[in-house]
This record gives structure tokens, C-alpha cells and sequence, in this order.
């Protein structure tokens, strides 16, 4: 039964995805009693229940803490703490024992055996009620003040209209949405301005169009920027604005704020090759002069992975007619078509139409929190977790991971905090 307005809630998170669940239900399976969550929207863990294409990609089988880290753009070497006590390995451990299996595929994500984005939902929101969680939906968090008591005096929105609260403790997990960052910051912490990571790259111009749908592996990416560099190797995808796939969207997430300084308007190089050597390249053109000499320069490709559709594309753009024999190739000619392998420059004119729009750089700065506990250091009784750190991750459950160990952490810590021993609000 919930608390009366005028006594304090114990506990009251603000944001019903995957890092206030969390946080909520490991508070509560640790003993402390009145635990309210609080929810926006009409459906709790809504992006849980979308991403991954409904699928639900929870976390990644990176399984040691120091190879982790390096997944994450924004948060990197801080995050080796609360990996090194909740990380992969506890959270498959953690949904294991909430009766949720999870099955690694072939690329190291981690989803659910049912395949099913709607179990995940169903075991945290099954893990919440057993625990003895108060869901509240359809209710936002307006304001936060705190009492010179100690604790808050919050003012909720709902469909019944403004509403008074009390807690002792405010863990704010409202992800990449506004309000929580407003409180932040009325609280005291700083805030990084939110920025798209995890996007795709528009060409403009783009000589690339005619290409659309061709995937390159391993490609590799370099963003030239003045005074820096971000380089990425990997599966590349052509699209009808641009470079897609995950290489893309790895260059892209660790070269997030410089390229949102620069306009997004920067020059790519791309190495079609994957990293070959000049030297083998130039020995394999040599292989096809000797041994396919009558041969058309459109049918025989240097190795035979290249895509037919790029060979041919990089062959018309040197002005090289694809039906003339690798017998009358010029050495001028070669030399332009090993430059077009190993290094083609493009203009980056912006961020491609269907960016990753789960993910967003920016939040309350790392150093403004304990992250052993995730506890403010600006203001007492305070907690962050999740999307509204300054953590973002790549694709592949890495965002979802630093939500459960956020969210793990901070409700131990909650639940463990003295003054609620001394108070008999928990056993």
C-alpha cells in the first residue's frame, strides 16, 4: 500500500526504463521498503520493449571489465569500477535468476532465447512487483527541492493533476528526455548539452548515390578534422545519402562532439581496400597484367571480395573504360585506381536521415558523481543512472549494459545507506 503524502517515501525514482527499474527493483531485493517508481508515460520500458527491432539486445558478451570500457565513447576508463563489481557476466547472471535466459548469436549480442524484446519487459516488471515496487505511471517528475531536513519535496504532474511528495531519496533515470536534466542542474550539477551519437554519414555531394545497398568488409574510415583524427575499421554500407553500417556508426559515436564543433561539414577518407599495403596492391595488379591480359578490366577485380558495382564505379570515376584490357592499363592509370582503393576523400555535409535516435552523448559529468554508489556529490541523497550520465556506448546491448550496472549499483547503495538502517525503514 502506498505511503501517505505527508510521510516521506524512502525512495522514489524518476524514469521507468531499463536503468530506473533496475535501480528500483535492486533497492527493494535489498531490503528497503517504499520504493516508488515513477513513470511519464502510459507504458513503462517502452524502449526496452523496441529496440533491437523488438528484439531486445540486453547486453554484449564483452566479459572482461578492461575490454568493455572501450566500447563506450563517453565514460571510458571511469566506468572500470562498476564494471568490475556488475558487468556482463552479473547481468546474464541477474536475468538468469529472474527466469530469463539469454543466448549469445555469432557477433557477441546477447538477446533473450524467446527472441522476444516483451520477456525482458515482463521479468523486470515482474521483478519490480514481486519485490514490492510502486509503479506509478502516467505521472512525470516536475520539480525537486531539497528540505533542509534532509530528503525532497517533489511536485508531480499526472492525469489527476499537480501532486505533493516527499522521499528521503531521489534517483533521477530519465534517459536523453529534458526534464531530467532541468532538475539536475536546479540541484546544483552541471550539465553536458545532449548530442546525437551513433549516426550515420550524408556525402554531399555524394558520388556514392549509384552504389546504394553495396556492404564493404572490412573498410576503413578516417574523419580528418583540424587538429585531429578518429579512424574506425569494419562493415561499411552504402546508402542512397551516404556511409552507413557499424564501422560508421563507431566513427561516429567516438567523433560525436567534434564533428557537432565542425558543422558536421569534414572530410572522410575511405580505405575500399581494408588496409592493404601499397606494395601488395601494386603486386596484384601485376598478377592480373600476366596472368588475364586479354581479359576486360570490368570483369577481373583485384581480389574478389571488392564489389563488382564499386570496381566499376572507381573505374568510371578515373575516366578507365571497364571493357579495356588489363594488358593496356597505363601505369598512370594504376596508380590512380591504388589511390582510389586505399584512400578516396569525401565530403561529410551532415549527419544522415535515420540516425541512431536511442542514443544521445551528454548528461550530468562523471566527475560530479560517486560511481561507486552513483550518488551526487553536489547534493546529498541524490542518485543518477542510465542515459542521464554523460555515458554513451556502440551499438550491440553496450547502452543497456551501462543501464542494469548504473541501476544495480546505485539501488545496493540506497538500500545499504545508514540512516535508513538506523530508522527501521527496511530490515
Amino acid at each position: 500500500m502506498a505511503l501517505a503524502p505527508s510521510s516521506p517515501w524512502p525512495l522514489v525514482v524518476a524514469g521507468g526504463g531499463a536503468a530506473g527499474f533496475m535501480a528500483a527493483i535492486s533497492a527493494a531485493e535489498a531490503g528497503l521498503k517504499g520504493v516508488l517508481l515513477l513513470e511519464a508515460t502510459p507504458t513503462p520500458l517502452a524502449k526496452v520493449l523496441i529496440s533491437g527491432g523488438g528484439r531486445c539486445n540486453v547486453t554484449h558478451a564483452c566479459w572482461d571489465p578492461r575490454d568493455l570500457v572501450g566500447h563506450y565513447p563517453r565514460g571510458g576508463r571511469a566506468l572500470l569500477g562498476p564494471f568490475s563489481r556488475f558487468a556482463t557476466t552479473e547481468a546474464v547472471e541477474w536475468f538468469k535468476a529472474h527466469g530469463l535466459e539469454l543466448v549469445q548469436e555469432a557477433d557477441g549480442r546477447l538477446f533473450p532465447r524467446s527472441n522476444r524484446s516483451s520477456s525482458v519487459v515482463a521479468t523486470l516488471r515482474e521483478a519490480a512487483l514481486a519485490a514490492g515496487v510502486t509503479l506509478r505511471t502516467g505521472a512525470s517528475l516536475q520539480t525537486a527541492e531539497p528540505l533542509e531536513s534532509a530528503g525532497f519535496a517533489l511536485r508531480l504532474r499526472s492525469s489527476e493533476g499537480a501532486r505533493a511528495l516527499h522521499c528521503r531519496r531521489l534517483l533521477l533515470a530519465t534517459g536523453g528526455h529534458p526534464s531530467g536534466r532541468q532538475i539536475a542542474a536546479s540541484l546544483g550539477h552541471a550539465v553536458v548539452p545532449p548530442l546525437p551519437s551513433l549516426f550515420t554519414l550524408a556525402l554531399k555531394p555524394n558520388p556514392l548515390q549509384g552504389l546504394a545497398g553495396v556492404v564493404m568488409d572490412p573498410v576503413g574510415l578516417q574523419l580528418e578534422l583540424p587538429g585531429e583524427r578518429f579512424r574506425q575499421q569494419g562493415p561499411v554500407l552504402v546508402t542512397h545519402w551516404g556511409l552507413s553500417g557499424p564501422a560508421t556508426l563507431r566513427l561516429t559515436a567516438f567523433a560525436a562532439r567534434a564533428m557537432k564543433e565542425h558543422g558536421y561539414r569534414v572530410q572522410l577518407r575511405v580505405d575500399w581496400s581494408g588496409g592493404r599495403r601499397q606494395q601488395d596492391l601494386e603486386a596484384a595488379f601485376e598478377d592480373l597484367r600476366r596472368d588475364h591480359a586479354r581479359r576486360q578490366l570490368g570483369s577481373s577485380r583485384p581480389w574478389p571480395e571488392l564489389s563488382r558495382r564499386l570496381w566499376l564505379h572507381l573505374l568510371a570515376d578515373g575516366g578507365i573504360g571497364a571493357s579495356g584490357r588489363w594488358a593496356e592499363l597505363r601505369r598512370p592509370q594504376q596508380k590512380a585506381l591504388i589511390e582510389a582503393l586505399r584512400s578516396s576523400l569525401y565530403t561529410v555535409g551532415g549527419r544522415g536521415p535515420f540516425g541512431e535516435e536511442f542514443v544521445t552523448a551528454g548528461g550530468v559529468p562523471l566527475g560530479e558523481v560517486n560511481l561507486a554508489t552513483m550518488a551526487s556529490r553536489k547534493q546529498s541523497g541524490l542518485y543518477f543512472v542510465g542515459e542521464l550520465l554523460d555515458v554513451d556506448g556502440l551499438t550491440g546491448g553496450f547502452n543497456f549494459q551501462h543501464c542494469w550496472t548504473s541501476g544495480w549499483l546505485a539501488g545496493r547503495a540506497i538500500a545499504a545507506s545508514a540512516d535508513f538502517v538506523e530508522d527501521g525503514e527496511h530490515r
